[in-house]
């Protein structure tokens, strides 16, 4: 799993990831622009009934508060962009590195959207909870990481797995492997914890995890054959 984790991490800056590198990190940006100008103007609205200095001292506060939310956001933000890629990259690596295997299907694209919206949905829910304990160092860190790795390892392992498998295979495959997936998830979780690296989640997910399903699956990776 560390093999695939670190060939995912050198992959995504080879030639052929390059253009979907650069829009998972421009979309994953502007979303988040989005959302604190969408913030913001909501903070100038309600309040502009107030004293300027106290509007100044709102949206500083306000500023701080996004800067520690954004480090929930990104788990589900960064899954909602990793669905409108994944077949693009998963195609790539399964040709690159498993030419003797059967293609995948892609999955259409408003069921991946819609995936992705639920799923965001989901990890936002959970990790509010988790913001919550914001005021128990250590306690939230290690919510943090287990909540997101489980989440995590959950989407992005179906994300990659439709596209050989049925719903019902990839849920008793996900179940068989949940240790497995557990911890492929902490290594995304933790790759969303670091500063910059983290806009880059969307690709190196996908790659892994589509790592991650052909070797559970049994395939060879072209350099083992």
């Amino acid at each position: 799993m560390i093999q695939d984790a670190i060939h995912a991490f050198n992959q995504m800056f080879a030639k052929p990831f390059r253009g979907v590198l650069l829009k998972t990190i421009a979309l994953t940006l502007l979303l988040f622009i989005a959302v604190a100008a969408g913030g913001f103007e909501l903070l100038k609205y309600a309040a502009e009934d107030f004293a300027t200095w106290m509007i100044t001292a709102a949206g500083i506060v306000a500023a701080l508060i996004y800067l520690v939310a954004s480090a929930f956001l990104f788990p589900p933000v960064t899954a909602l962009v990793a669905s409108l890629f994944l077949d693009d990259v998963a195609e790539i690596v399964e040709k690159e590195d498993y030419p003797a295997d059967p293609p995948g299907k892609p999955m259409p694209t408003m069921e991946a959207i819609a995936q992705g919206l639920k799923f965001m949905g989901v990890v936002i829910g959970v990790n509010i909870l988790v913001l919550l304990l914001i005021w128990l160092p250590g306690i939230n860190a290690v919510l943090f990481f287990a909540a997101n790795g489980y989440l995590l390892g959950r989407e992005y392992f179906e994300l990659a797995a439709h596209r050989f498998r049925s719903r019902e295979d990839v849920r008793d495959m996900r179940k068989a492997n949940a240790g497995t997936l557990f911890i492929a998830g902490m290594i995304i979780a933790l790759f969303v914890a670091i500063p910059i690296l983290n806009l880059m989640t969307p690709l190196f997910a996908t790659i892994f995890m589509v790592h991650t399903h052909k070797r559970l699956s049994g395939s060879k990776f072209v350099s083992e054959v």
